[in-house]
């Protein structure tokens, strides 16, 4: 009787779980479905964390029906790497940068513009909310999951700057759409990759960096500045995707399929206050070295924005030129920073 009912309890969980993956079909038993998801951030950054908290959810909703390998670091794809490499199905999922790609998602790269991002929830909720308004269809080669984006992107310095007068002429790290940016407000854009922005700052290479405030905790640069400028009306962000491979996608029993879309949903806010929260790490780290943080005037704010009013119009009207409703997006992106901020 023991051995008989071992054997009852065993049968039974095989059949749970072989019906949950057949439950749209009733073919029978199916194998375990095994992925794998590859990501750049070193496992210890919370959106990594939050990659695996995601994975685990899968596979625990799917009473282990899925399997998920995860690759964080790079080490199965770089940064870059990533996107193709879903394509071509050397990872079926993946988490990286859409500005990694520059030129291939043209209407989602209006998400990296200095719209003014007042947070990283905000942020998030604006690219999510961007791509299923404006019925996009940039990433129809891959299945999109959701996508995040990062918290305001301001100004940390090793001198105080209270004006936009005080910019003139000062060297400031950025990437890709920042230097315009930098331009914009009147001061020399240093272009590199957050890697070698401490040696750079350390070194007077440059005197400020335009970053997100969790680098100043998660890169250290709090050592080698001394103020934040609260420049939230210029605020950037970087938008992320997380994205499974379609073919891959579309072999999926249609109850996994949902498990899939669920979970993504409820983790876009998750992942947008983990940005606030590494935000606020950043500035506390700095604060507690003896750091200042400098707010703007309302008046001085405005100022700011203004001066960069060019430099969105211009993009705008840049991509207009290549059929692309530049302006319409600019529209719609604003609306939804007020409607995601309430």
């Amino acid at each position: 009787m023991k051995k008989g009912k071992v054997w009852l309890v065993v049968g039974v969980g095989v059949i749970v779980a072989a019906c949950f993956l057949c439950s749209a079909c009733k073919k029978g038993p199916t194998e375990t479905i095994t992925l794998s998801y590859a990501n750049f951030f070193p496992p210890t950054h919370v959106q990594s964390q939050l990659a695996e908290a995601w994975i685990k959810e899968i596979q625990e909703r799917t009473d282990g029906a899925v399997e998920i390998t995860y690759y964080p670091g790079g080490t199965l794809l770089k940064g870059p790497e990533i996107y193709e490499g879903i394509l071509k199905g050397v990872a079926d999922i993946g988490m990286s940068v859409i500005g990694y790609t520059r030129g291939r998602f043209p209407a989602m790269e209006f998400i990296d513009l200095p719209m003014g991002y007042p947070s990283g929830k905000v942020a998030t909720c604006v690219i999510n909310d961007f791509y299923k308004d404006m019925k996009l269809k940039e990433f129809d080669e891959v299945k999109p999951l959701y996508f995040m984006a990062h918290g305001p992107g301001i100004i940390h310095s090793k001198k105080p700057i209270k004006t936009l007068d005080d910019l003139k002429g000062m060297k400031i790290r950025t990437y890709g759409f920042g230097t315009k940016i930098i331009e914009g407000l009147g001061a020399v854009p240093v272009s590199m990759g957050q890697g070698d922005a401490y040696e750079a700052l350390q070194k007077g290479v440059a005197e400020a960096t335009l970053s997100p405030s969790e680098v100043l905790k998660g890169w250290k640069q709090a050592e080698v500045i001394k103020y934040t400028v609260e420049c939230y009306s210029i605020g950037y962000t970087a938008g992320f995707f997380i994205a499974m491979n379609k073919e891959k996608w579309d072999s999926l029993p249609k109850s996994v399929k949902k498990v899939f879309e669920e979970v993504s949903e409820e983790f876009i806010p998750k992942h947008g206050e983990a940005w606030d929260a590494s935000d606020k790490e950043g500035l506390d780290f700095s604060l507690s070295l003896g750091n200042e943080i400098i707010p703007l005037s309302e008046e001085e704010s405005e100022r700011w924005a203004k001066a960069l009013e060019p430099v969105i119009d211009g993009f705008a009207k840049e991509t207009e030129a290549k059929d692309i409703p530049g302006t319409k997006y600019v529209e719609a992106i604003r609306d939804l920073i007020e409607k995601c901020s309430k």
